[in-house]
Protein backbone atom coordinates (compact mmCIF):
# COMPACT_ATOMS: atom_id res chain seq x y z
CA UNK A 1 0.00 0.00 0.00
CA UNK A 2 2.94 2.40 1.09
CA UNK A 3 4.25 1.09 -2.30
CA UNK A 4 0.98 2.44 -4.50
CA UNK A 5 0.91 5.51 -2.93
CA UNK A 6 4.23 6.24 -3.43
CA UNK A 7 4.26 5.48 -7.30
CA UNK A 8 1.08 7.27 -7.49
CA UNK A 9 2.88 10.75 -5.69
CA UNK A 10 5.62 10.43 -8.13
CA UNK A 11 2.92 9.50 -10.94
CA UNK A 12 1.45 12.93 -10.14
CA UNK A 13 4.63 14.89 -10.10
CA UNK A 14 5.98 13.85 -13.58
CA UNK A 15 2.43 14.69 -14.82
CA UNK A 16 2.39 18.13 -12.73
CA UNK A 17 5.68 18.83 -14.39
CA UNK A 18 5.06 17.45 -17.57
CA UNK A 19 1.94 20.20 -17.59
CA UNK A 20 4.21 23.01 -16.25
CA UNK A 21 7.17 21.83 -18.47
CA UNK A 22 4.27 21.49 -21.74
CA UNK A 23 2.38 24.94 -20.80
CA UNK A 24 5.37 26.86 -21.12
CA UNK A 25 6.41 25.65 -24.24
CA UNK A 26 3.07 27.07 -25.67
CA UNK A 27 3.56 30.01 -24.01
CA UNK A 28 7.09 30.21 -25.15
CA UNK A 29 6.56 29.06 -29.11
CA UNK A 30 3.34 30.69 -29.70
CA UNK A 31 3.39 33.32 -32.82
CA UNK A 32 3.86 36.46 -31.51
CA UNK A 33 1.31 39.08 -32.53
CA UNK A 34 2.40 41.59 -35.60
CA UNK A 35 2.98 44.80 -34.57
CA UNK A 36 0.59 47.51 -36.72
CA UNK A 37 1.31 50.90 -38.23
CA UNK A 38 -1.32 53.29 -38.12
CA UNK A 39 -1.78 56.01 -40.29
CA UNK A 40 -3.66 58.95 -39.93
CA UNK A 41 -4.34 62.13 -41.92
CA UNK A 42 -6.45 63.97 -44.54
CA UNK A 43 -7.09 63.01 -47.88
CA UNK A 44 -4.05 63.33 -49.32
CA UNK A 45 -3.12 60.25 -47.08
CA UNK A 46 -6.31 58.83 -48.40
CA UNK A 47 -8.52 60.08 -50.88
CA UNK A 48 -12.54 58.86 -50.39
CA UNK A 49 -12.61 55.33 -50.15
CA UNK A 50 -9.28 54.77 -51.09
CA UNK A 51 -9.99 52.90 -54.04
CA UNK A 52 -9.19 55.96 -57.07
CA UNK A 53 -12.31 57.82 -57.18
CA UNK A 54 -12.38 60.62 -59.94
CA UNK A 55 -8.47 59.19 -60.19
CA UNK A 56 -7.47 60.84 -57.05
CA UNK A 57 -5.30 58.88 -54.56
CA UNK A 58 -3.38 59.34 -51.45
CA UNK A 59 -0.46 58.32 -50.36
CA UNK A 60 -2.05 55.99 -47.65
CA UNK A 61 -3.14 53.63 -50.45
CA UNK A 62 0.18 52.80 -51.76
CA UNK A 63 2.72 52.47 -48.75
CA UNK A 64 2.01 49.01 -47.74
CA UNK A 65 4.07 48.00 -50.97
CA UNK A 66 7.04 49.11 -49.42
CA UNK A 67 6.65 47.53 -46.05
CA UNK A 68 7.37 43.45 -45.65
CA UNK A 69 2.98 42.69 -44.35
CA UNK A 70 3.60 39.15 -43.44
CA UNK A 71 5.89 40.79 -40.82
CA UNK A 72 3.46 44.37 -40.26
CA UNK A 73 0.07 44.68 -40.16
CA UNK A 74 -0.54 48.13 -42.17
CA UNK A 75 -4.48 50.00 -41.64
CA UNK A 76 -5.00 53.23 -43.04
CA UNK A 77 -7.06 55.58 -40.93
CA UNK A 78 -6.60 58.98 -42.65
CA UNK A 79 -10.46 60.72 -43.95
CA UNK A 80 -10.41 63.28 -46.63
CA UNK A 81 -11.59 66.54 -45.15
CA UNK A 82 -10.24 66.48 -41.62
CA UNK A 83 -7.86 68.77 -39.54
CA UNK A 84 -5.63 67.82 -36.83
CA UNK A 85 -8.66 68.89 -34.70
CA UNK A 86 -11.48 67.43 -36.39
CA UNK A 87 -9.71 63.95 -36.54
CA UNK A 88 -10.13 64.00 -33.22
CA UNK A 89 -13.45 65.82 -32.59
CA UNK A 90 -15.07 63.07 -34.86
CA UNK A 91 -14.16 60.21 -32.68
CA UNK A 92 -11.95 58.86 -35.78
CA UNK A 93 -8.50 58.84 -33.07
CA UNK A 94 -10.30 56.77 -30.84
CA UNK A 95 -11.22 53.99 -33.00
CA UNK A 96 -7.16 54.16 -33.47
CA UNK A 97 -6.37 54.37 -29.83
CA UNK A 98 -8.81 51.33 -28.83
CA UNK A 99 -6.67 49.10 -31.31
CA UNK A 100 -3.17 50.74 -30.12
CA UNK A 101 -0.52 48.45 -28.66
CA UNK A 102 3.06 48.43 -27.58
CA UNK A 103 5.16 48.02 -30.26
CA UNK A 104 2.63 49.30 -32.83
CA UNK A 105 3.72 52.47 -34.84
CA UNK A 106 1.43 55.73 -35.43
CA UNK A 107 2.35 57.88 -38.45
CA UNK A 108 0.68 61.20 -39.03
CA UNK A 109 0.30 63.94 -41.33
CA UNK A 110 -1.98 66.68 -41.20
CA UNK A 111 -1.75 70.37 -42.04
CA UNK A 112 -3.95 71.10 -45.68
CA UNK A 113 -7.15 71.49 -43.53
CA UNK A 114 -6.08 73.26 -40.59
CA UNK A 115 -6.12 76.85 -41.85
CA UNK A 116 -9.72 76.36 -42.44
CA UNK A 117 -11.98 78.87 -40.62
CA UNK A 118 -12.22 77.86 -36.95
CA UNK A 119 -16.36 78.42 -36.92
CA UNK A 120 -18.01 78.15 -40.01
CA UNK A 121 -21.00 76.63 -41.19
CA UNK A 122 -19.63 74.49 -43.86
CA UNK A 123 -17.02 72.31 -41.71
CA UNK A 124 -15.81 74.41 -38.49
CA UNK A 125 -12.23 72.54 -38.94
CA UNK A 126 -9.45 75.00 -38.72
CA UNK A 127 -7.09 75.28 -35.82
CA UNK A 128 -5.04 77.98 -34.39
CA UNK A 129 -1.79 78.39 -36.69
CA UNK A 130 0.96 77.63 -34.50
CA UNK A 131 2.52 75.28 -31.64
CA UNK A 132 1.91 77.73 -28.72
CA UNK A 133 -0.76 77.11 -25.77
CA UNK A 134 -3.23 79.70 -27.17
CA UNK A 135 -6.60 78.27 -26.96
CA UNK A 136 -9.73 80.18 -28.50
CA UNK A 137 -13.39 79.60 -26.93
CA UNK A 138 -16.30 79.04 -30.16
CA UNK A 139 -20.04 78.18 -31.10
CA UNK A 140 -19.70 75.08 -33.54
CA UNK A 141 -22.59 75.40 -35.81
CA UNK A 142 -21.82 72.00 -36.96
CA UNK A 143 -21.97 70.19 -33.70
CA UNK A 144 -24.27 72.68 -32.04
CA UNK A 145 -22.20 73.07 -29.21
CA UNK A 146 -19.20 75.48 -27.19
CA UNK A 147 -16.02 74.18 -28.00
CA UNK A 148 -12.32 75.07 -27.16
CA UNK A 149 -9.97 75.33 -30.24
CA UNK A 150 -6.23 74.94 -29.98
CA UNK A 151 -3.53 75.16 -31.70
CA UNK A 152 -2.18 72.93 -34.73
CA UNK A 153 0.77 71.85 -32.14
CA UNK A 154 -1.42 70.89 -29.38
CA UNK A 155 -3.57 68.90 -31.64
CA UNK A 156 0.39 66.95 -32.71
CA UNK A 157 1.28 66.83 -29.48
CA UNK A 158 -2.03 65.02 -27.70
CA UNK A 159 -1.26 62.71 -30.66
CA UNK A 160 1.91 62.29 -30.42
CA UNK A 161 1.88 61.78 -26.25
CA UNK A 162 -1.37 59.09 -26.41
CA UNK A 163 0.54 57.29 -28.90
CA UNK A 164 3.51 57.19 -26.52
CA UNK A 165 1.55 56.40 -23.40
CA UNK A 166 0.44 52.98 -25.94
CA UNK A 167 4.40 52.15 -25.89
CA UNK A 168 3.75 52.98 -29.41
CA UNK A 169 6.17 54.87 -31.54
CA UNK A 170 4.66 58.11 -33.24
CA UNK A 171 6.34 59.39 -36.43
CA UNK A 172 5.45 62.83 -38.21
CA UNK A 173 5.07 64.15 -41.15
CA UNK A 174 5.31 67.65 -42.78
CA UNK A 175 2.25 68.08 -45.17
CA UNK A 176 2.86 66.53 -48.68
CA UNK A 177 3.26 69.68 -51.36
CA UNK A 178 0.45 71.43 -52.93
CA UNK A 179 1.42 72.06 -57.23
CA UNK A 180 1.64 75.56 -57.06
CA UNK A 181 4.21 77.22 -59.59
CA UNK A 182 6.29 80.32 -59.55
CA UNK A 183 8.80 81.13 -61.71
CA UNK A 184 9.43 77.26 -62.73
CA UNK A 185 9.45 76.60 -58.97
CA UNK A 186 7.50 74.91 -57.23
CA UNK A 187 5.98 76.83 -53.78
CA UNK A 188 7.41 74.94 -50.42
CA UNK A 189 5.12 74.43 -47.95
CA UNK A 190 8.60 74.74 -45.13
CA UNK A 191 7.46 77.61 -43.40
CA UNK A 192 3.79 77.24 -41.71
CA UNK A 193 2.83 73.92 -41.05
CA UNK A 194 5.94 72.28 -42.47
CA UNK A 195 7.85 74.03 -39.92
CA UNK A 196 5.41 73.99 -37.01
CA UNK A 197 5.28 69.49 -37.35
CA UNK A 198 8.84 69.68 -37.11
CA UNK A 199 8.97 71.82 -34.14
CA UNK A 200 6.05 69.68 -32.48
CA UNK A 201 7.77 66.31 -33.27
CA UNK A 202 11.28 67.76 -31.75
CA UNK A 203 9.63 69.30 -28.87
CA UNK A 204 6.85 66.17 -27.96
CA UNK A 205 9.23 63.48 -28.79
CA UNK A 206 8.23 61.78 -32.13
CA UNK A 207 10.71 61.03 -34.97
CA UNK A 208 10.14 63.69 -38.12
CA UNK A 209 9.74 63.39 -41.96
CA UNK A 210 10.62 66.27 -44.20
CA UNK A 211 7.89 64.72 -46.53
CA UNK A 212 7.22 68.24 -48.17
CA UNK A 213 11.20 68.59 -48.45
CA UNK A 214 12.20 64.98 -50.14
CA UNK A 215 8.81 65.61 -53.00
CA UNK A 216 9.09 69.75 -53.35
CA UNK A 217 13.09 68.47 -54.34
CA UNK A 218 11.85 65.75 -56.79
CA UNK A 219 9.09 68.08 -58.13
CA UNK A 220 11.55 70.64 -58.91
CA UNK A 221 13.40 68.01 -60.83
CA UNK A 222 10.35 66.93 -63.01
CA UNK A 223 9.24 69.94 -63.56
CA UNK A 224 5.90 71.38 -63.42
CA UNK A 225 4.68 70.28 -66.74
CA UNK A 226 4.98 66.76 -65.31
CA UNK A 227 3.93 67.39 -62.00
CA UNK A 228 0.52 68.85 -63.10
CA UNK A 229 -0.06 66.24 -65.05
CA UNK A 230 0.07 64.21 -61.35
CA UNK A 231 -2.80 66.16 -60.05
CA UNK A 232 -5.78 65.56 -62.31
CA UNK A 233 -8.57 67.59 -61.19
CA UNK A 234 -6.90 70.52 -58.56
CA UNK A 235 -3.53 70.87 -57.19
CA UNK A 236 -4.22 68.99 -53.94
CA UNK A 237 -4.75 65.47 -54.62
CA UNK A 238 -2.69 63.45 -56.70
CA UNK A 239 -3.33 60.28 -59.09
CA UNK A 240 -1.98 56.55 -58.65
CA UNK A 241 1.83 57.64 -60.50
CA UNK A 242 1.55 60.83 -57.82
CA UNK A 243 0.21 58.94 -54.99
CA UNK A 244 2.65 56.20 -55.59
CA UNK A 245 6.00 58.92 -55.56
CA UNK A 246 4.66 60.11 -52.68
CA UNK A 247 4.65 56.65 -50.67
CA UNK A 248 8.05 55.83 -51.80
CA UNK A 249 9.44 59.39 -49.86
CA UNK A 250 7.56 58.18 -47.06
CA UNK A 251 9.10 54.89 -47.24
CA UNK A 252 12.85 56.91 -47.62
CA UNK A 253 12.29 59.07 -45.22
CA UNK A 254 11.33 56.10 -42.79
CA UNK A 255 14.49 54.17 -44.16
CA UNK A 256 16.81 57.39 -43.79
CA UNK A 257 16.11 57.25 -40.04
CA UNK A 258 18.51 54.27 -38.71
CA UNK A 259 17.11 54.28 -35.07
CA UNK A 260 13.62 54.17 -35.95
CA UNK A 261 12.50 50.35 -34.85
CA UNK A 262 10.16 50.55 -38.32
CA UNK A 263 12.53 49.91 -40.55
CA UNK A 264 13.02 46.94 -39.91
CA UNK A 265 9.94 45.92 -41.90
CA UNK A 266 10.92 48.33 -44.84
CA UNK A 267 11.73 46.20 -48.16
CA UNK A 268 13.69 47.22 -51.29
CA UNK A 269 11.58 47.78 -54.35
CA UNK A 270 12.96 47.20 -57.55
CA UNK A 271 12.97 50.09 -60.08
Amino acid sequence: MTCTNTTLKLYSGIALITGVILFSSFILFQPKEKPTLFIIGDSTVKNGKGKGDNLQWGWGSFIAGHFDTTKIHIENHALGGTSSRTFRTKGLWDEVLKKLKPGDFVIMQFGHNDGSPLDDTARARGTIRGTGDESKEIYNPITKQQEVVHTYGWYMSEFIKETKEKGAVAIVCSPVPRSNWKDGKISRGGEGYGNWAQETAQSAGAYFIDLNKLITDKYDELGETKVNSLFPADHTHTNMEGAKINAAFVADGIGAIKELPLNQYLIKLKN
